[in-house]
């Protein structure tokens, strides 16, 4: 007997309703990222417009501001304060450090606030949530990209380009990045949904952890006030092994000749590995809070 359309209707009213969890686990997710990738980079496209719609210099903004960035840094605390007289080629090496930190603050200063910037998108279809932090990554990348070129242009002018072996401890550098940059993006943009203090105490954290880093002074000066202070041992290795430094650290030897091994700690690259392993743990964690945290956002937008 064919079942008349009244009654299917009635037999599916009887049954439980069970909650929708594509993609709430690390794999399910990522698939669904990658079935929307063409929104995916719609988005990196319209970030990457929007930050520079109706001004007059446009995309060349990304240049003049790492360029007056530089200037300031290299005036006020190479000159003024004479950090330049203890490292040669100040200005490469401070243009270095602020490039990859750069980086770092852009993607999550972006992912921090990118699910409530797209709330109306949330709220009328369904999206792989995780898309937002990670098209702020994708905006991020392209000004790191125009950075890096010219920081590789500075070297040269400068009379110093990078044709050392230690290039290669840029790629591990920009890996650490990538890799607590979306663990922490992803994180704090499901944290902002239910708290917005969360993107403001983020540019706090942000501005101190520049200062905290090597960028423009050596880790050399670290260590002897260290040793000066009679600070344990392990609260250096705590300094020095934060994904932040190593990746600051990675860059110096990355772009800057004039260093010395005596200006990195020991066993550098073996440290940017470990690290970076702990970073995959850590990103895996972060995306498994988000996907609990998530089937709220529409509700809390």
């Amino acid at each position: 007997m064919i079942e008349n359309a009244d009654s299917r209707y009635r037999r599916l009213a009887t049954l439980p309703l069970a909650p929708i969890t594509a993609g709430s686990g690390f794999l399910p997710s990522l698939r669904a990222v990658i079935a929307h990738r063409q929104l995916l980079g719609l988005l990196v496209r319209r970030d990457i417009k929007a930050r520079y719609k109706d001004s007059v210099l446009g995309l060349l903004w990304v240049l003049i501001n790492p360029i007056v960035q530089l200037t300031v840094y290299y005036v006020v605390m190479g000159q003024f304060l004479g950090a330049a007289r203890g490292i040669p080629d100040f200005a490469i090496y401070v243009f270095s450090g602020l490039t990859i930190y750069a980086f770092f603050s852009e993607m999550l200063s972006g992912s921090t606030a990118s699910v409530v910037q797209n709330a109306g998108l949330v709220k009328k279809v369904y999206v792989p949530r995780e898309i937002f932090p990670l098209a702020s990554v994708g905006s991020a990348s392209f000004t790191f990209c125009v950075q890096l070129v010219v920081l590789l242009t500075a070297c040269i002018v400068l009379g110093a380009p990078p044709l050392s072996g230690g290039l290669v401890y840029a790629l591990p550098a920009i890996a650490l990045v990538v890799v607590y940059g979306l663990a922490a993006g992803i994180l704090l943009s499901a944290l902002n949904v239910y708290l917005r203090d969360v993107q403001y105490l983020t540019q706090v954290v942000l501005m101190l952890a520049m200062w905290a880093s090597p960028i423009v002074y050596g880790w050399t000066m670290v260590n002897s006030v260290f040793e000066q202070f009679r600070f344990p041992g392990w609260l250096l290795e705590v300094y020095t092994n934060s994904p932040l430094t190593l990746a600051v650290l990675g860059f110096h030897r990355a772009f800057w000749v004039s260093g010395t091994p005596a200006d990195y700690p020991a066993h550098l690259g073996i440290r940017m590995l470990i690290a970076f392993g702990v970073g995959l743990v850590v990103l895996w964690l972060c995306q498994r809070v988000f996907s609990r945290l998530q089937g709220n956002f529409a509700q809390e937008l």
